[in-house]
């Protein structure tokens, strides 16, 4: 009798490489910038919030695409933020989804159908190639060039075509820290409109920028009927664990990601989801302090790195940066076996740049570190770091 197999799906792809790096960190006591969550506590106003929810008897399942008063929040602190030229409905175009995460995947699954196109810029966020696996569509890649992580129009301009059904658009960038610019942001929307396809924007780290600003796709002229957007709790108020995120979509367009969300996880945690109510509602202080307190830390991480010999690509927004290992790896040593070195000895995690790529040699000499950390965590690492030194 043949063994039993898992899916072909689930073949083409491996478990995630950043969540890896972070047990091997765990298990061996490195510190541990692999993975981008806080090490610090989240606002003692949402811990209160959770908790008097959960007192209050908000325990049982919310309208399944999220609870009115948090769908209405949204809509309010959207607009208050990131205006997109017109009001958002929360009654018909916002989504309450279990993360960010299940917010692409629900998107993807919800407006592509197998065959389609999807255009990726790479490097990029781990998810969105199983993502698109698991939809059936066929990823296209397009290339970030270094230094500045720069698109080259003929070389996306060539990746659309009859098939493009969406583009994934992620900025602040994960894992490079890249702010995209206003043209290049009006360059996608040319080619959207030009071949009849959606953005998929990954805006999780909208509120983190350092230099330039956040432009919200959908508030590009003609945009705002072809943009799926995608928000989280987890980054900006340090709740990563909560699993609270949405979409923002025209009605037609959040019907089928209500119809997937449904079937595949039901609802977000109802007590959380009031509680995040109150998070909409923080002053800008808030943002400001938060904008500064990132700042200072990748200020403190990217010394430390430089001195111990890496390249850093210098992060305008979001919290990682991504370094290059040419100057530090021994002869034969790819990302990998550095990365596994690396938390043996100085006793650091990072995560291997080639789970960046699609092509996975292009980032056979990088390392992506994540700086949402205490100062204290940040200082330890850059003294282990010290001991590192170029091989001779």
């Amino acid at each position: 009798m043949s063994r039993p197999r898992i899916s072909a799906k689930a073949e083409r792809f491996a478990e995630s490489v950043i969540r890896e790096m972070n047990r091997l960190a765990v298990a061996a006591g490195a510190v541990s910038l692999a993975q981008g969550f806080p090490d610090f506590p989240c606002p003692p106003e949402l811990k209160a919030a959770a908790a008097a929810a959960v007192h209050d008897d908000i325990n049982q399942y919310a309208i399944t695409w999220g609870s009115k008063p948090l769908r209405d929040a949204i809509a309010a602190s959207t607009v208050r933020h990131f205006p997109r030229g017109g009001a958002i409905d929360p009654e018909t175009q916002v989504t309450v989804t279990c993360g960010a995460t299940e917010a692409m995947v629900a998107a993807m699954l919800g407006l592509l159908d197998p065959g389609d196109e999807i255009v990726v810029f790479e490097p990029y966020y781990e998810n969105y190639g199983p993502d698109a696996i698991l939809t059936g569509a066929i990823p296209r890649y397009v290339t970030l060039h270094e230094p500045d992580w720069s698109i080259d129009p003929d070389e996306l301009r060539a990746a659309f075509g009859p098939r493009t059904r969406a583009i994934v658009v992620n900025s602040p960038h994960n894992p490079t820290g890249k702010v995209f610019r206003r043209d290049e942001l009006e360059l996608i929307a040319g080619l959207c409109l030009e071949f009849d396809a959606l953005a998929f924007t990954d805006d999780i780290y909208e509120h983190i920028v350092f230099e330039g600003e956040h432009i919200p796709m959908a508030s590009l002229p003609g945009m705002a009927e072809r943009t799926v957007s995608i928000h989280s709790m987890s980054k900006t108020y340090s709740v990563t664990g909560w699993r609270i995120g949405w979409t923002i979509a025209p009605a037609d367009l959040s019907l089928g990601i209500r119809r997937v969300h449904d079937f595949l996880t039901v609802g977000a945690a109802a007590p959380l989801q009031a509680a995040a109510v109150v998070a909409l509602g923080f002053p800008d202080v808030y943002y400001d302090d938060l904008v500064a307190g990132y700042r200072a830390r990748r200020d403190l991480l990217l010394p430390a790195l430089q001195d111990a010999g890496f390249r850093i690509h210098r992060p305008a927004g979001a919290y990682y940066v991504m370094t290059d290992i040419a100057d530090l790896a021994e002869a034969g040593e790819d990302d990998i076996a550095f990365a596994r070195r690396l938390i043996r000895d100085p006793g650091v995690a990072a995560v291997p740049g080639s789970s960046f790529f699609s092509r996975p040699v292009l980032g056979r000499t990088k390392l992506r570190f994540a700086f949402p950390k205490r100062t204290e965590t940040l200082e330890a690492a850059a003294e282990r770091l010290t001991s590192l030194s170029a091989p001779p």
